[in-house]
């Protein structure tokens, strides 16, 4: 009986994480449009989003935000923002480690979510997996905005891995951009959002969602050449962040 209850309240959860994802969009629909109707007025729409849009779904599902910096970025400068993808809490969780605006590079497929999808098409840089000329419109498309004073945020493992994959391979895109526009990379390890909320129907939870942002990583002195060179760099930073929370619990157990 306990299991069954359980199993109730893990769908309850579910179910009530995308009504707090519904309720903002919604109730500022007007000014959503407005702000999705120019590239200029995107810094307006990033505040919605961050200030209003996470922070609802955040704490209403009572995931508190702990986020941790070893450096952190500058006003008006353009970053490349790199994490681990576990969970959809990464992409409200991002918003919270970021004050300066950036734009999302992410799967055309979320495009089907109803209320949702309509806004994530109008200001995300959305990449076709499936369409390997695709990434020269992403990378177009993300050249504008990088040149607007805009940041970039990418997934590098290119989707969420299987269950038993810490972190999965990375992608050149991040890092061949990241060096075409000498820009540092922000690398950003997710601690909980897995364990918060999972992709399996089943499982999640209240807790603290913590983010650990690392020093960043300097493109200046590269070339395209070391863009293979970059991305392994890079996620071996973020791979040592996420064995070590591996340890920690090893310990307490």
């Amino acid at each position: 009986m306990l299991v069954l209850f359980t199993k109730i309240g893990q769908i309850l959860y579910r179910i009530w994480f995308y009504v707090l994802a519904v309720i903002p969009i919604l109730l500022f629909s007007p000014f959503l449009l407005f702000f999705t109707a120019s590239e200029r007025w995107y810094p307006q729409f990033f505040w919605l989003a961050r200030n209003i849009w996470a922070k609802t779904i955040l704490y209403g599902m009572g995931c508190f935000p702990k986020i941790s910096r070893q450096q952190h970025m500058q006003r008006g400068k353009s970053y490349m923002l790199v994490a681990n993808h576990t969970s959809m809490l990464d992409i409200m969780l991002m918003l919270q480690v970021s004050r300066n605006p950036f734009v999302f590079v992410g799967k055309k497929e979320l495009v089907r979510i109803p209320i949702f999808g309509f806004f994530y098409k109008r200001v995300c840089i959305l990449v076709d997996r499936e369409d390997s000329g695709s990434r020269t419109g992403v990378y177009r498309r993300a050249n504008r905005r990088l040149e607007q004073g805009l940041s970039i945020c990418i997934f590098p493992e290119g989707g969420v891995p299987e269950e038993d994959i810490i972190l999965d391979t990375f992608k050149d895109g991040a890092f061949k951009m990241a060096i075409a526009h000498n820009i540092p990379i922000v690398p950003i390890v997710f601690l909980d959002n897995k364990q918060r909320f999972p992709f399996t129907l089943f499982g999640g939870g209240p807790g603290p969602v913590r983010a650990k942002v690392y020093p960043f990583i300097k493109t200046g002195n590269l070339a395209e050449e070391d863009k293979s060179r970059l991305r392994e760099e890079v996620r071996g930073v973020i791979l040592e962040g996420l064995a070590r929370k591996k340890l920690r619990a090893s310990y307490r157990t």
